[in-house]
């Protein structure tokens, strides 16, 4: 630690290029987090499934997403009860924006997550 304490006193652009990442990172960790506070249920839902989709990826079907979820892990990710995100999942399905197969969620309507999401 002491030594890269001395790289950063002794190089601005390295100090700066560190204090830039960490304020970017800070940024979209508070918008996270006023998301999950402030938004209805479906749109945390919403949000939390971009999110997995940005952070992990598609198979290579190109819309199911990368990752397999509990429903529990993913009522965790979204700040909400496990009864409100199954539900919630229901009633995507049924709006035919996802489909469900066991612990694969696929991603239908990309358009209509999204503007769930940003309405809230």
């Amino acid at each position: 630690m002491e030594l890269i304490e001395n790289m950063l006193r002794k190089n601005g652009n390295l100090a700066l290029f560190f204090i830039q990442m960490l304020s970017c990172d800070l940024g979209v960790a508070d918008n996270r987090v006023v998301n999950l506070t402030q938004k209805h249920v479906r749109g945390r839902l919403a949000e939390s499934l971009i999110f997995l989709k940005e952070s992990y990826g598609l198979e290579e079907d190109g819309a199911t997403i990368n990752i397999y979820l509990a429903r529990e892990d993913l009522a965790n990710l979204s700040n909400m009860t496990t009864a409100n995100a199954i539900r919630t999942l229901a009633n995507f399905v049924n709006e035919r924006i996802i489909s469900l197969d066991g612990r694969k969620i696929k991603i239908i309507d990309e358009d209509m997550l999204l503007k769930i999401s940003k309405i809230g």
